[in-house]
């Protein structure tokens, strides 16, 4: 199972990106996919969840201006951010937890990190 992470890049403050990841391989089903983030010198932190049935969860910081969304049939991610702040820079990682045969244990996947730079 690989996870394929695209769409960083620098932006000035106030504008928009959007993070796509999309999930590659052998599984059974993609469970939960979340998007985390880490800044220079900070732990890894979870910026929003997504379920398999479309409920999400988002962390208070982004609340308002982060969405996330998921398409099931092509196995995406996606990350619309908008009034993107200097706080919000870092790297972003998405994760999913995927079952990889019917009666399997569900695993973590994580994807490579795709850089968001806010400008101020």
């Amino acid at each position: 199972v690989q996870l394929q992470a695209s769409g960083g890049g620098l932006v000035q403050a106030g504008g928009s990106l959007r993070l796509s990841c999309a999930a590659s391989g052998t599984f059974f089903s993609v469970n939960t996919m979340d998007w985390y983030r880490q800044a220079p010198g900070k732990q890894r932190e979870l910026v929003a969840r997504i379920t398999s049935y479309h409920s999400t969860m988002y962390a208070d910081s982004v609340k308002g201006r982060f969405t996330i969304s998921r398409d099931n049939f092509k196995n995406t991610v996606y990350l619309q951010m908008n009034s993107l702040k200097s706080e919000d820079t870092g790297a972003y990682y998405c994760h999913a937890k995927v079952t990889t045969s019917r009666y399997g244990p569900e695993d973590d996947y994580w994807g490579h990190g795709t850089q968001v730079t806010v400008s101020s």
